[in-house]
């Protein structure tokens, strides 16, 4: 069965973005950088990949990717309608019409879909976000890679938008890198 990945990056406080989407704070230089980009490459956009020197689309780890509907209208407004062609892609929205071409939108229940997702054959799942998204998907989740970043904001958009419904995972991977950035990696019980 395949497995749904939550790969996200946060502040030591918990938030992924600040409160109007802000995300500069986090930087991403040294080691941290070279090891997303040699360990997920996939995960690199489309508008991001040639700034970033990822040449390869071969894909390491996932072969499809779900987002939530704020997810990609970031990726929309930053230039790239497809963020993720080498992936298969999926929206979760009620009311996106007309998303680009390679581009799939998952109207009904995420956890159901994301339940029929992994009983076909392929790679990982990609769970990219956001967090409304991943607070539907908390009990799918079977693997939580989280990149903290040694930065504050006090306030913010979090990792998980969701009702108390607690979920139990076990910690796998505990990394630090010279950056002050810790890469964490859960698995679900």
């Amino acid at each position: 069965m395949r497995l749904l990945t939550y790969l996200v990056g946060c502040s030591v406080d918990g938030f992924t973005t600040g409160p109007d989407g802000q995300c500069d704070p986090f930087g991403f230089d040294g080691d941290l950088k070279a090891a997303v980009l040699a360990e997920y490459p996939e995960t690199v956009p489309e508008h991001a990949r040639r700034p970033l020197g990822v040449v390869s689309t071969a894909n390491r780890l996932f072969d499809t990717v779900v987002m939530g509907r704020g997810v990609y209208e970031s990726a929309r407004a930053a230039g790239a309608d497809s963020p993720y062609p080498w992936l298969r892609q999926y929206v979760v929205s009620s009311s996106l019409k007309r998303p680009a071409p390679g581009v799939d939108v998952v109207a009904g229940d995420p956890a159901e879909f994301v339940r029929g997702l992994k009983r076909r054959p392929g790679m990982g799942i990609w769970l990219c976000g956001g967090p409304v998204l991943a607070g539907r998907l908390l009990h799918e989740v079977d693997r939580l890679v989280v990149h903290r970043h040694p930065v504050v904001f006090g306030a913010g958009v979090p990792l998980f938008h969701a009702a108390f419904d607690p979920a139990a995972f076990t910690l796998t991977d505990f990394r630090v890198f010279a950056t002050g950035a810790t890469v964490t990696t859960y698995t679900k019980q």
